[in-house]
C-alpha cells in the first residue's frame, strides 16, 4: 500500500515538472526577411499568426500593387490573428454558413497578413499548403474558424492561409489609376488577385525558415478561392510559385449566383470606375484615396459590377481563365479538385415541389432545344420528384462543368487530375433543408468538426473527416491523395472518367452515367455552357 503510494506519488510530480518544463519552454521564434517573428505553441505544432507579408494598403498604396514590408527592429509577436479585410460582417452565420464559416471582427483595410502552423519538430523540408479563402470575393480572411490549420499541420506538412483585399478596395480601377500602374510598370487592377500572388512570393522566400520547400508548395482555395486558383494558374505572373493545386468548388468560368458570367474587359472596368468615382464626387486619385472605407461601400455594388471582382486585365490575366486554358497557356500542375452535391442551396430557394409548368420551363430555359432530351434523362412524375430532379439538374450541370474544364486541360497535359463529388449532409440546423451545402466539406477536410459543437457530430462524422484530411494531406505531399489503408482515387482521364465520391464511404465512380454523358456532350457541342452553381 505504502509503496504504491509512494509510486502514484512519484508520477504525480513528474506530470507536475513535465507540465512545468512545458509551460517553461521558450516560444518558438523564426527569423524571416524581414525580421525574427515570435509565435506560440499549439499542441503538436506551432503557430505564427498575422504576420505581415505585404506593406498596410493604405494611403498611397490603396489600390496599387502591394508593396513589399518594411524590416523591424528586435521580435515581432506573432500570437494573435491580424484583423481581416474590411467587409461587411455576419457573426451569427448566413444561411446554410453558421458562425464557424463565416468572419469574426476585427475588420480594417490594413490586413494584408498571414497565418502559419508547422509541426514543432522539422527533420526535412516539408510541403506546404497556401488555403485563399473564399467569399465570392467580398468577404473572407483566412482566420475563419473552419480553416485552424493546426490539424492538417500536425500529420506532416505546413499550412498557411492569408488574407487578401476585397470588394471595391480589391478589384475597383479607373482611368486614373490604370494611367498610375501603366507610369509604375505594375498590374493595372486585380488588386486582390495581386495580394495572393504576393503571398506566395512571401512563402517561396521564407517559408524554408519554418521548415518548408518552398518547391513543394500547393496553393489551395475554395469557391472564390478555387476560382482565384484557377486564375493563378494561368497567370504568368504566378509562374513558378507553386506545384500543385487544389480546387474545391470553383472552375475558370464559374462565378457564383448573381454575379457575371463573363469576366470584365479593363476597359469595362474603367468605366464602371469612372462612373462610381463620380457618384461619389472623387475628381481625382487622391480624392478617391482620402475617401474612408465606410463611404466607398465596401461590397455595396450589385454583383454584376466589375467594381467587386476579378477582371482580364491584360497583365496579370492576359485573357479570361478559360480561353489561357483552352489555347494552353497555364501552369501545368497536379489538381484535385471537384463540388458538392447541392452547390445551389445556400445561393437560391430549394424548392421542395415543382410543378409541371414550371419543371418544363426549366428545362426549356436550361437546355433550349435539347429539353425533350433530357426531360426523358431525368423522368419526374409529381412535385416532389420533380424537385429532386431540378437538384439532379443542377448537380449534374456542375459535373458536365468539370467535365468540359478536363477536355480543355488534356488537350495540353497529362499531369494527373483527381476528381471528386461531396455528397454528405453535414448535420445542422435545417439540415434537411441546405443539403449538401457549398463549402460544407470544408471543416471535414481541415478536421475542424469542434468549431461547431452545436452540430453533434457522430463517429462517422469524425472517421470521414479523418479520411478527407488523410487524402488532401497526402496530394500536398506528393502530388497523389492516395495512401496506405485508403480507399484508391483513380486519376480523371479521356478514356477512364471516374471521379471519387466522397461521404459515407469513398467509392470511384463515372464522371456522369453513359447516356448523360453524351447528352451533356450534346449540350456542349450546341453552344450549351455548363455551370457548377
Amino acid at each position: 500500500m505504502i509503496r504504491a503510494r509512494r509510486t502514484a506519488l512519484l508520477t504525480a510530480l513528474a506530470t507536475l515538472a513535465a507540465a512545468a518544463c512545458h509551460a517553461a519552454q521558450p516560444a518558438p521564434r523564426v527569423r524571416v526577411a524581414q525580421g525574427v517573428l515570435s509565435g506560440l505553441r499549439a499542441g503538436s505544432v506551432n503557430a505564427f499568426l498575422g504576420v505581415p507579408y505585404a506593406a498596410p494598403p493604405i494611403g498611397s498604396n490603396r489600390w496599387r500593387a502591394p508593396q513589399p514590408v518594411q524590416p523591424w527592429r528586435g521580435v515581432r509577436a506573432a500570437t494573435h490573428f491580424a484583423p481581416s479585410c474590411s467587409q461587411t460582417l455576419t457573426p451569427h452565420g448566413i444561411g446554410p454558413w453558421t458562425s464557424e464559416y463565416v468572419v469574426h471582427g476585427p475588420v480594417s483595410e490594413n490586413c494584408l497578413y498571414l497565418n502559419i502552423w508547422t509541426p514543432r519538430r522539422v527533420s526535412r523540408p516539408l510541403p506546404v499548403m497556401v488555403w485563399i479563402p473564399g467569399g465570392a470575393f467580398i468577404s473572407g480572411s483566412g482566420s475563419v474558424p473552419v480553416y485552424d490549420g493546426r490539424h492538417l499541420a500536425a500529420q506532416g506538412i505546413i499550412v498557411v492561409t492569408i488574407n487578401y483585399r476585397l470588394g471595391v478596395l480589391g478589384f475597383f480601377t479607373d482611368p486614373a489609376l490604370v494611367a498610375e500602374a501603366k507610369r509604375l510598370h505594375e498590374p493595372p487592377g486585380n488588386w486582390g488577385l495581386q495580394d495572393m500572388i504576393a503571398a506566395l512570393r512571401w512563402v517561396h522566400r521564407n517559408i524554408g525558415a519554418f521548415g518548408g520547400n518552398p518547391r513543394a508548395v500547393t496553393v489551395a482555395g475554395q469557391s472564390a478561392g478555387a476560382i482565384a486558383v484557377q486564375e493563378l494558374i494561368t497567370s504568368p505572373l504566378a509562374a513558378g510559385l507553386f506545384a500543385r493545386a487544389i480546387a474545391e468548388s470553383g472552375l475558370p468560368n464559374s462565378r457564383l449566383p448573381g454575379s457575371p458570367r463573363h469576366m470584365a474587359s479593363l476597359a469595362a472596368a474603367e468605366r464602371a470606375g469612372a462612373a462610381f468615382a463620380r457618384a461619389k464626387h472623387a475628381e481625382t486619385l487622391a480624392a478617391l484615396r482620402a475617401l474612408p472605407v465606410r463611404a466607398l461601400g465596401i461590397s455595396a455594388p450589385p454583383m454584376t459590377s466589375p467594381l467587386i471582382m476579378p477582371i482580364i486585365d491584360g497583365t496579370l490575366l492576359p485573357a479570361a481563365p478559360e480561353r489561357l486554358l483552352a489555347a494552353g497557356r497555364f501552369t501545368r500542375t497536379p489538381i484535385l479538385l471537384g463540388m458538392n452535391a447541392d452547390e445551389n442551396t445556400g445561393f437560391r430557394p430549394n424548392p421542395t415541389s415543382v410543378s409541371r409548368t414550371a419543371w418544363r420551363a426549366y428545362l426549356r430555359k436550361t437546355f433550349g432545344a435539347l429539353a425533350p432530351r433530357f426531360a426523358r434523362l431525368f423522368p419526374a412524375h409529381g412535385g416532389r420528384a420533380r424537385a429532386r430532379a431540378q437538384r439532379a439538374v443542377r448537380r449534374d450541370l456542375g459535373l458536365a462543368a468539370l467535365y468540359q474544364w478536363d477536355r480543355l486541360r488534356l488537350a495540353h497535359t497529362r499531369e494527373p487530375v483527381y476528381a471528386y463529388l461531396w455528397a454528405h449532409v453535414e448535420p445542422g440546423p435545417r439540415s434537411h433543408l441546405w443539403k449538401v451545402f457549398h463549402s460544407s466539406e470544408i471543416p471535414y477536410v481541415f478536421q475542424t468538426l469542434d468549431a461547431a459543437p452545436q452540430r453533434h457530430f457522430t463517429r462517422l462524422d469524425r472517421r470521414i473527416s479523418r479520411r478527407m484530411s488523410r487524402y488532401w494531406v497526402n496530394f500536398v505531399k506528393t502530388g497523389d491523395p492516395n495512401g496506405p489503408e485508403l480507399p484508391h482515387w483513380p486519376t480523371l482521364t479521356r478514356h477512364t472518367q471516374r471521379i471519387m465520391q466522397l461521404g459515407a464511404h469513398a467509392t470511384p465512380r463515372p464522371i456522369l452515367p453513359a447516356r448523360l454523358l453524351r447528352a451533356m456532350r450534346a449540350f456542349i457541342a450546341a453552344g450549351g455552357t455548363p455551370q457548377l452553381y
